[in-house]
């Protein structure tokens, strides 16, 4: 399990808006894509609508999920629930933000199978990315193992 704690003082409307995928660790419902992007829009009743987009080469073709998004508890806590295919829901940990501007964030599972890199650009220079792969290995995560996402 990864040592990861959700932010707090999480701002969920500095958060909304469009993210891109910079690094995952590779699993089946985004395998092969590229130009991975989230939205996130606030959900009429509360919750957050979420719309995961990102291109598969070999099929040609973009591939889009719409999902929600609940907060397991109080809103200004970074852990959420999302579910893609109701019923089952995922947990979704906003475990390191850029506390000032909201340009990128690391996200966890829950368990050691899920971590995202993200950024509000496609890009990131490499000193941040440095600085984000040592959190990722300081939460317990092996960085020799994410996926770097081609964003054209």
């Amino acid at each position: 399990m990864p040592n990861v704690k959700p932010v707090d003082n999480f701002q969920v409307e500095r958060y909304l808006g469009t993210w891109y995928e910079i690094a995952r660790l590779d699993h089946s419902f985004e395998r092969g894509l590229s130009r991975v992007t989230a939205h996130y829009s606030p959900k009429k009743g509360g919750g957050l609508n979420v719309v995961n987009r990102g291109y598969s080469e070999k099929q040609g073709k973009w591939k889009k999920a719409n999902g929600r998004a609940y907060f397991r508890g109080r809103t200004d806590v970074g852990s959420l629930k999302v579910t893609f295919f109701w019923p089952f829901y995922g947990s979704y940990l906003v475990f390191a933000l850029d506390r000032d501007a909201y340009q990128w964030a690391l996200v966890s599972g829950g368990t050691s199978k899920y971590l995202w890199i993200l950024s509000r650009t496609p890009r990131i220079p490499d000193e941040l990315k440095a600085r984000l792969l040592e959190k990722v290995k300081a939460a317990g995560y092996d960085p020799s193992k994410l996926i770097f996402v081609e964003h054209p």
